[in-house]
Parts: structure tokens; C-alpha cells; sequence
């Protein structure tokens, strides 16, 4: 079995503007920089048949490189408690459009449909029965932060391994957007060819 989720790779000077932000706080543990991520569809523990059908799924989204801007932090709390610190994203109908081509593809592959709303954003850290009041601060101070352009070239189908240190993410497959870096060079390579006579 194996933990799969979708998501989209950040820069690493975003990753690391993001990591800066992290402040001593307790019960909270945040994201390390190298896996810090925007996702798009979080999928589960799979067999290799289902891992296979999902990338041959995904192999087949067709959609458009884009860019995205984050914009201010936010929390996710409960009766007060926060559970999660995160980035938000600003709303991008190319995310959006990206997201459902994703949720389909993942259906036709078999994995059952997301019951959520896509929230889009990125999360800086992890919180365990933190008061509200003790975030606010943090939340306030970086309520203008905005980052951005980023690029959006390529899809990624990431494995996530659960340890006590926190999870290790790796990338298993990559899948370009029209448009993307990879295309460009498609383009020059074709425009080279041509040239040889």
C-alpha cells in the first residue's frame, strides 16, 4: 500500500519566505521547508493497481500552465482551538479548473469522489489544542503577506510516509501543463531539428 496525494511543487524561495514565518509556539509543529506544498487532492492509502490506474489518469489531464499568488495567513479552528496554520491562495478560476480536471480523472480511475469544497491554501503548520488568542498574533502579523506570481508548470503525484518526526514526501510522477517550461523546450528542440538540413 502506498499514501498518495496531488499537489503542486512551490519554488524554494517561496518555501523559504513561508519556513520564516515559523515562531515558537507550543503543541505546534511546522512544516519543514522541503515539504512545504500547495495540494490539490489529497487520495489516500492505494494498492499498486490503484497507483497505476491513478497515474495513468493523471498521465491524461490536459490543462494550461498558470500562475497563482499566496495571499495572507489564516487558521482553521475549532470552538476556538486551532488546528491548522496555513497560507491562502488568490482565487484563480485556472486553480480551480485544474482541481475538477484532477477530482474527474481521479474518479474514472476508481478512488471515490472528494465530499469536500477545494479550500485551497498551504500549510505552515500543525497545531494540537491551541487557543485561538495564542495564533492571533502570528495571523495579524502577516495578514498583508503576499507572494507571488508563482509559476504553475506541472501536476505532481506525491507519496507521503507517516513518521514520528512528521511525514516524508516524495515525488513519484510528474505531469506538465500546456504551456509549461517543458513545452517551451519541446519547442526549441522542434525548431532546431527543422533547422538541420
Amino acid at each position: 500500500m502506498i499514501r498518495l496525494f496531488v499537489g503542486l511543487q512551490l519554488p524554494e524561495s517561496v518555501r523559504q519566505s513561508l519556513a520564516a514565518l515559523a515562531r515558537p509556539l507550543p503543541r505546534t509543529r511546522w512544516v519543514d521547508r522541503e515539504n512545504i506544498h500547495l495540494t490539490l487532492r489529497f487520495i489516500g492509502e492505494v494498492d499498486d493497481g490503484a497507483a497505476a490506474d491513478i497515474d495513468d489518469a493523471l498521465a491524461r489531464v490536459a490543462a494550461p500552465a498558470f500562475e497563482l499568488s499566496l495571499a495572507g495567513v489564516g487558521a482553521f479552528n475549532s470552538r476556538g482551538r486551532v488546528r491548522t496554520l496555513w497560507v491562502g491562495v488568490e482565487p484563480s478560476a485556472e486553480l480551480h479548473a485544474l482541481y475538477a480536471k484532477v477530482e474527474q480523472a481521479l474518479v474514472r480511475a476508481g478512488q471515490p469522489p472528494e465530499g469536500r469544497r477545494y479550500s485551497p491554501h498551504v500549510t505552515l503548520a500543525r497545531l494540537r489544542d491551541v487557543p485561538l488568542d495564542k495564533v492571533a498574533p502570528i495571523i495579524a502579523a502577516h495578514g498583508g503577506l503576499r507572494l507571488g506570481p508563482i509559476p504553475v508548470a506541472r501536476l505532481i503525484l506525491f507519496s507521503s510516509v507517516l513518521g514520528r518526526a512528521g511525514p516524508v514526501y516524495t515525488r513519484e510522477r510528474e505531469y506538465p501543463l500546456a504551456g509549461g517550461a517543458e513545452d517551451d523546450y519541446a519547442d526549441l528542440a522542434a525548431e532546431w531539428e527543422a533547422g538541420e538540413d
